[in-house]
């Protein structure tokens, strides 16, 4: 079910505990999982409370991800206070400026800002990859996709080759689990409505990030086809392609064909995931992404890696389920 944006009743007493008393609660936003954010406002002060309530929820993954960034020079919210028993933190505010919103409203700027998320990651896969994460490879990569399976097709009553479906996508991914590229930190939800402008911060540090809990140790792609397929927003081609050939040239790294059957990997998954978040959670708005998600995924299904995928989807998932059954 959908979470009403109401604090919860121990609020009050966490940020009086932790000096302010007097500040006011504001709704700020929800999100795909039970978390919570609130504005908090004391005058002229500002700060940001998450709510994480347990046992659904672990607020602990969020501040040992957002120390590791800071350590390594990037700009994570500072955590001001913390009830880990009751999943309450306040943090730091970025306010309200998203990646998303600057560049809709500026297109001419689109390139400029691509390219420092880009030099964003680029800093991060130079960084020693944050210590005592969970591996996202083969076996995730491939657990992932079937959510596919298990929720979309069943949503939209398709009787699908189950089996076929993973053994074509291990084709695909055992070569990107076996190209030998140095393992990095993933943030896995990097995209432009996660990513703030935050004022009087230049170079990676102007880039706030938010929503990286479920941070893993996983492939350099990863986060590229994150934030350059976006379920959000349309970002050009010929930005895609500009930041792909920025990022090989900043790293040495040509990560293109692992791009594309993560993109298409990551893009599976989440047009399961958004099914899910319909019939489970009673989020409904998510169905709307939907199209977005097929016009990805048909693309990435065009490149050469991803041809016993693509051989799939034709098989097993007519046009008329496809894109079509959304709009």
């Amino acid at each position: 079910m959908a979470v009403p944006m109401i604090p919860p009743p121990h609020a009050p007493a966490f940020l009086a505990a932790h000096g302010w008393a007097d500040a006011q609660i504001l709704p700020l936003a929800g999100d795909a999982s039970f978390r919570r954010y609130f504005r908090v406002v004391d005058g002229d002060r500002r700060a940001v409370l998450m709510d994480a309530p347990p046992p659904h929820e672990d607020p602990r993954p969020f501040i040992a991800v957002a120390e590791y960034l800071g350590g390594e020079g990037l700009n994570a919210p500072t955590i001001i206070a913390r009830d880990l028993d009751r999943g309450l933190l306040l943090i730091e505010d970025f306010g309200d400026v998203r990646l998303r919103e600057t560049v809709d409203g500026a297109l001419h700027d689109e390139m400029a800002h691509y390219a420092g998320v880009t030099d964003l990651l680029v800093h991060l896969h130079a960084r020693p990859p944050m210590a005592g994460l969970p591996v996202h490879g083969i076996d995730q990569w491939l657990d992932e996709v079937m959510l596919f399976t298990d929720w979309y097709c069943p949503a939209l009553d398709i009787a699908v080759d189950r089996d076929g479906f993973r053994d074509a996508w291990d084709r695909v991914l055992r070569p990107v689990e076996d190209d030998g590229r140095a393992r990095v930190t993933v943030l896995r939800d990097f995209h432009a409505e996660n990513i703030m402008l935050v004022a009087g911060k230049a170079g990676v540090a102007h880039y706030g990030l938010l929503d990286f809990q479920d941070a893993r140790i996983g492939h350099p792609a990863y986060d590229l086809a994150s934030v350059l397929e976006d379920a959000r927003r349309d970002v050009s081609p010929a930005v895609e392609a500009a930041m792909l050939a920025r990022y090989q040239a900043a790293t040495g790294q040509d990560v293109t064909d692992a791009y594309w059957a993560l993109a298409a990997q990551r893009n599976t998954r989440i047009l399961g995931v958004f099914v899910r978040l319909w019939k489970r959670d009673d989020k409904p708005h998510y169905r709307s992404f939907q199209p977005r998600m097929w016009g990805l995924l048909e693309r990435d299904l065009a490149h050469p890696a991803l041809v016993p995928v693509r051989q799939w989807f034709d098989a097993n998932i007519p046009d008329s389920k496809r894109a079509e059954a959304w709009t």
